[in-house]
């Protein structure tokens, strides 16, 4: 039983709080109360602590009362902890009048608090404008205000400021603290500059696993998947193993890149680390698995989970679509909603995906229409996006630009881009140049668009329209993005870009291709030149005849075993002669061939394909 002396409650008082143990702090300072003994300033602090830790407002408030009751309202840290429980609370404004009542505010604690705050409550810029009156007055910074403001650089994409900050850092010999050096690397990333990010890593003496995981994920965001893995690999040979944060970004590349095989010895690691109940490591697997083509083993782990949440019924719910098996994909959904999960906005774009890439038109108005009636979600433009994908699929294009017209929001890109795309399907040039010219003054820099809507005017011959096109994307420095494909063999992912000489087995792989030529033309097969982009066709059809997938497809033919199945990722849409010239490799190789582009994956099998021409 402790005393009649605070001092004796207040370090019983500030272990709680330290512990984390911010219950107990507060029946402690209630006891204190009833005991008679009188908080003082060293009391507020760890129960201010505790009470923002708990989310508790209204004891908060309470506690501020005693405060300025007490008199304890000009201690220095009842003050930092007061500014801090508002900032927890959402309550900028009031941490910020709590700091400007401060009437001495030289002590650098309260300043880093209020930015910390600033920057906890998405407000980035104030968190900067907050920095430079403290340099103003004259208050030197320490590593926790770097902690507080470089994440507000990121936050707001401001690289520039970001720089200035690593460089008075390193001015003020700051920069080597393991803390602040993961900040800076994680602005980096975000900011889209990975070549800084990368080369303060490799500066850094010492790193640990969020040094790591800074990296890997500044990698994975910005779409350099090849990357994570090499990272992985090095990994690896330093003896640092990866954690569960770590392994769902290497996961992520794995489905990115097809890269089944590595994506399987994390599993087999897992299982032996006794993870592989963290609930998000296994939507990671789900989602790698069924993106890799391995359906059946995706829905193993799915139907293996103990618990299943929201995430783990969306990823299987879009493995199914993507391989269009859009009847799947509705029963599963239909079980998510039966067993009791509230399906949010983005189980709703899986199932509506899977119904477009399946043709399930009046399915997908169900679930359009089911969104608010059923569900109390309104639909956002991303689910208009995909019913006017849908639609134009189907052929609907009329219906689809009603969709358009009667939207309650104006659209955006997406949701003209998804009607370009159907206008290239059923080659409709009219809607199309309408659709277009929205789409590019909505995203002027997206060059995917363009390709389109030149792909369509070369599916006509009309090769005025092509040069317009052409001409637009020189006048505002666009290039179309080089196709790339993937395929992995013995655990690496080789890479191929079209008319790609650079392999070391390239001469073998070129001898495969013309062979496979021969017995493409004696089984029929006749180049589709529908999509040629010049009235040279006999140069456009050398140039088919190495597209990336293709050569990534003979690679694989080489290298693997007879009646296995090959896996290419593309990084584009597979033209359309591709996919006829694939359907015939199929057959005549008597091989399955999987092939996952931008749009969804295509099962080749005895010169067929599972999406039955409809992609």
């Amino acid at each position: 039983m402790l005393g009649k002396c605070a001092a004796e409650w207040n370090s019983q008082l500030k272990l709680y709080a330290q512990q984390g143990r911010f219950f107990q702090a507060l029946q402690l300072y209630r006891h204190m109360q009833l005991s008679g003994v009188p908080p003082d300033g060293f009391t507020f602090p760890f129960a201010i602590k505790s009470c923002a830790a708990l989310q508790l407002p209204k004891t908060g408030e309470q506690l501020h009362s005693c405060v300025i009751r007490i008199g304890c309202g000009g201690e220095l840290f009842v003050r930092t902890a007061l500014i801090a429980m508002y900032a927890r609370f959402s309550r900028i404004r009031d941490a910020r009048e709590v700091f400007d009542e401060m009437p001495r505010r030289q002590n650098l604690v309260s300043w880093n608090a209020l930015i910390a705050g600033y920057n906890l409550n998405k407000q980035p810029l104030e968190a900067l404008v907050l920095f430079r009156q403290m340099h103003i007055v004259g208050i030197e910074f320490n590593s926790i205000t770097m902690l507080g403001l470089v994440p507000a650089c990121a936050g707001l994409q401001d690289l520039e400021t970001g720089r200035c900050l690593h460089g008075i850092n390193i001015k003020n010999g700051a920069d080597l603290d393991e803390s602040v050096a993961n900040c800076f690397i994680t602005m980096y990333a975000r900011c889209g500059d990975m070549h800084d990010a990368r080369r303060l890593f490799d500066a850094l003496p010492e790193r640990n696993i969020i040094t790591w995981n800074a990296l890997i994920s500044g990698y994975s965001q910005n779409g350099h998947a090849d990357d994570v893995l090499c990272l992985y690999r090095e990994m690896e040979k330093v003896g640092v193993e990866a954690d569960a944060v770590g392994l769902v970004c290497i996961l992520s590349a794995c489905a990115s890149l097809g890269a089944q095989s590595i994506g399987r010895r994390i599993h087999e690691h897992v299982i032996q680390k006794g993870f592989q109940f963290n609930v998000f490591l296994m939507n990671a697997f789900i989602n790698m698995y069924a993106r890799c083509g391995n359906l059946e083993l995706a829905l193993k782990l799915f139907d293996e989970m103990p618990q299943k949440n929201i995430v783990s019924w969306t990823a299987i719910i879009n493995g199914y679509g993507m391989h269009g098996l859009g009847d799947v994909a509705i029963d599963l959904f239909d079980r998510m909603v039966a067993s009791g999960i509230q399906a949010d906005s983005i189980a709703f774009v899986s199932v509506l995906s899977a119904c477009s890439h399946a043709g399930l038109v009046d399915k997908a108005w169900e679930y359009l229409k089911c969104m608010k009636k059923n569900h109390g979600l309104e639909p956002r433009l991303e689910h208009y996006a995909c019913m006017v994908d849908v639609l134009g699929r189907a052929g609907q294009i009329n219906e689809a630009m009603n969709l358009i017209d009667a939207m309650p929001m104006k659209p955006d890109g997406a949701v003209w881009g998804a009607l370009l795309g159907a206008c290239k399907i059923h080659r409709n040039v009219e809607i199309a140049e309408l659709a277009a010219a929205n789409v590019f003054q909505l995203e002027p820099t997206n060059v995917g668009y363009y390709v389109l809507l030149s792909n369509i005017y070369a599916g006509l011959r009309n090769y005025e329209g092509m040069a317009r096109v052409r001409c637009m994307m020189r006048e505002r420095g666009l290039r179309k993005p080089p196709g790339c494909s993937y395929i992995e063999l013995q655990q690496r992912v080789h890479i191929f870009l079209a008319g790609d000489r650079s392999h070391p087995q390239a001469e073998a792989i070129y001898k495969m291709l013309d062979r496979l030529e021969e017995l493409l033309k004696e089984a029929g097969y006749v180049a589709d030149m529908s999509e040629a982009l010049y009235d040279d066709k006999d140069s456009e059809y050398e140039m088919l005849a190495v597209h990336s997938e293709r050569l990534a497809i003979a690679f694989g033919l080489m290298n693997s075993e007879p009646g296995t199945r090959v896996l290419v990722i593309k990084n584009l849409r597979v033209c359309i002669d591709c996919h006829t010239a694939i359907k015939f490799i199929s057959k005549v190789v008597e091989r399955e061939i999987v092939v996952r582009d931008a749009t969804r994956f295509h099962h080749f099998w005895n010169g067929d394909c599972s999406c039955k021409d409809f992609w």
